[in-house]
């Protein structure tokens, strides 16, 4: 006959039995429903296409829906806000850019943390800029310009895709490295900035590589220089700043995929190593390439060293460029 204590350890023995198995159908049946992937700008930008791909990538291996929704806002902050109080299942992921993880919250006080609201997976693509100048400018490559810009003493204008946007932010560190003063002018975007540098309004712009890729053999723009570490495969022509005479100069953005805090590690890891699989697709490869994106797929440890490596560095470039409203 089974006594009190032989009753009680049966009903324990059964307990986790059952919340064992659970757990294992809910590995095993995830996701149940359709994934949400944020997107923090508006559709058709880079981040919104690298969501895309992911998205089609993970619907075929989950054989679930993984759904796009765009909530621009705030430079990002109201994506990113709602994902951080997004419940932790897995269903609901940020794309986010360095401006929500690094740029954003050295600028003001926010409603999240990027470290610790955020449960890293894997940057999905990552982009340099490059320096662009207006083709009346008279220079040949980042010597000349650093030059031509000392001459001028503080009277030339610089465009950005807005204040404390990245294009702004690089400019600024890279101008400091240089010794250089010159004068920001803020637009609201991309599109317009390198619009005014082409039509000879402003003299430069740091851009993104695929603004200027349609301008790279016209004429219209002189592409000096590139801000990564090494040069890129749609521009293998132009040097990067740090072989131009700026040794250990790199800054580049990317974009990648976070989930909530809290959301299980064994799901995060699934996710990146997809993420990773993706990165080697040559289909995913070519579709980056046209869109001056290298694909990344890192493991969510080193996302998360990216993450704190480069909220040191961009706060820092805050700083210097005075933009910060903390």
């Amino acid at each position: 006959m089974l006594n009190f204590r032989s009753l009680f350890s049966l009903a324990a023995c059964s307990l986790a039995a059952a919340v064992g198995f659970s757990g294992v159908a809910n590995a095993q049946t995830w996701p149940e429903k359709p994934v949400k992937i944020i997107v923090p700008y508006p559709a058709g930008g880079n981040t919104d296409n690298q969501a895309r791909m992911i998205a089609q990538h993970m619907s075929g291996v989950y054989g679930q829906q993984f759904v796009v929704e765009n909530k621009p806002g705030a430079n990002g902050v109201i994506a990113a806000e709602f994902v951080a109080n997004s419940p932790a299942d897995g269903h609901t992921i940020l794309i986010s850019a360095v401006a929500q993880m690094a740029i954003a919250p050295a600028m003001a006080k926010l409603r999240y943390d990027p470290v610790k609201s955020f449960s890293p997976i894997s940057i999905v693509g990552t982009n340099a800029l490059v320096l662009a100048v207006g083709k009346n400018i008279p220079v040949n490559n980042l010597k000349e310009f650093v030059e031509y810009a000392k001459a001028k003493n503080g009277q030339l204008n610089y465009a950005s895709a807005g204040n404390g946007s990245v294009p702004h932010l690089a400019a600024v560190l890279f101008f400091k490295r240089a010794g250089l003063t010159l004068s920001h002018v803020p637009y609201k975007g991309g599109a317009p900035a390198i619009a005014d540098v082409l039509a000879g309004h402003v003299p430069l712009y740091f851009a993104n590589v695929a603004e200027v890729l349609p301008h790279a053999k016209t004429g219209n723009l002189k592409l000096l220089a590139i801000t990564g570490d090494k040069r890129v495969d749609q521009l293998p022509e132009v040097p990067t700043i740090a072989e131009s005479g700026f040794p250990g100069f790199s800054v580049h953005t990317w974009n990648g995929l976070l989930a909530p805090a809290g959301t299980p590690q064994k799901l995060i890891d699934q996710l990146a190593a997809h993420v990773a699989t993706a990165a080697k697709r040559p289909d995913v490869i070519e579709k980056m390439k046209v869109i001056g994106v290298t694909p990344v797929g890192n493991t969510p440890a080193a996302f998360a060293e990216t993450i704190r490596r480069d909220i040191a560095m961009w706060g820092e470039a805050v700083r210097i460029s005075g933009a910060s409203s903390n």
